[in-house]
């Protein structure tokens, strides 16, 4: 059986194109892709290179890494943990059954664009309180309960997903810029640390997984 909510799109969209040329398919992913970029050249503009100098030196420092984010800024903390591993560090994602005990001597990047997610908040709240470990926050909201907690806090300033914006939220909907952001921010820390270190794309792929 067909689900009734799918079947209306399909019907919407196959009546849309029916109609012949009161919309061309392609534009709006056209002005998608276009507003990703101003808005990527908006947080190149706006880095706060001694922030990430203070980043780069905490994850050096650390004896282990965790990095955490729920929805898909926990995609993106996967994604960065998976290059993290490919640098060399000892890293892990919270949550999943294999992570140990973190501790004093420990680093926790949190990704978060509202910095309120009570998950992220709780989590980050007892490695910096209860434990003492050091906390990062990746967050578009400088202000929120997370970045105050956090020793580091790198802003990436996008659309919050509470932001009542009613064009950005046709093109970008939710966090989607502060999640797009965040994974191209982290794969060019990567690049720098690469190129700190004198990594090349071999030296990394020695640690990629083959048990696939």
């Amino acid at each position: 059986m067909t689900s009734r909510c799918g079947s209306e799109y399909k019907s919407k969209f196959s009546s849309i194109l029916a109609q012949g040329g009161s919309q061309v398919v392609g534009e709006t992913l056209i002005r998608f892709l276009d507003k990703v970029c101003e808005h990527v050249q908006n947080i190149k503009s706006n880095l706060d290179f001694k922030k990430i100098e203070e980043f780069i030196s905490a994850l050096e420092n650390a004896r282990c890494i965790f990095v955490m984010g729920a929805g898909r800024s926990g995609f993106v903390a996967k994604a960065f943990a998976m290059r993290l591993m490919h640098l060399g560090y000892n890293v892990y994602v919270v949550g999943e059954t294999v992570t140990p005990r973190i501790k004093p001597e420990d680093l926790l990047i949190a990704i978060s664009g509202s910095g309120e997610t009570l998950s992220v908040v709780n989590i980050s709240r007892r490695a910096k309180e209860d434990i003492g470990s050091k906390l990062v926050a990746i967050t578009q909201r400088p202000e929120s309960t997370l970045a105050k907690m956090s020793d580091i806090v790198i802003v990436l300033k996008g659309k919050d997903k509470y932001e009542r914006n009613h064009e950005l939220s046709k093109l970008a909907p939710l966090g989607t810029l502060f999640e797009l952001t965040a994974l191209i921010f982290l794969d060019g820390l990567v690049a720098e640390i690469m190129n700190l270190k004198q990594l090349t794309e071999e030296d990394l792929a020695e640690r990629h997984a083959v048990l696939e």
